[in-house]
């Protein structure tokens, strides 16, 4: 069984940072794309960031290039977000997925279909 387990969320000026992690188990970690979504109050979930199995490949939303940064370590079966220069529009619970159905691809899916496993989800929240 598969658990995502995501960690880091919480109240933030804008301006500030927060760092987001996500634990996997049950799954060869190192072999699949992990990737950021993000759901604000009555908006869909979007993809904010991606990273393929090795690390090499990775991908941003428009909307956080230059402030946030993805990354994974292998070792710790651990996928990372960095948040950096936060703003109010960035509040919204952030959900890290896992891409099982590939593996050890140079790409990432950018769907929220394409993901298989979900973690619950916490709660980001940036004051102006």
């Amino acid at each position: 069984q598969v658990q995502l387990v995501e960690s880091g969320g919480g109240l933030v000026q804008a301006g500030g940072s927060l760092r987001l992690s996500c634990a996997a188990s049950g799954c060869t970690f190192s072999s699949y794309a992990m990737g950021w979504f993000r759901q604000a109050p009555g908006k869909e979930r979007d993809i904010v960031a991606a990273i393929n199995w090795s690390g090499g490949y990775t991908y941003y939303a428009d909307s956080v290039k230059g402030r946030f940064t993805i990354s994974r370590d292998n070792a710790k079966n651990t996928v990372y977000l960095q948040m950096n220069s936060l703003k109010p529009e960035d509040t919204a619970v952030y959900y890290c997925a896992a891409d099982i159905t590939r593996s050890y691809t140079d790409y990432v899916v950018l769907g929220e279909r394409g993901y298989d496993y979900w973690g619950q989800g916490t709660q980001v929240t940036v004051s102006s």
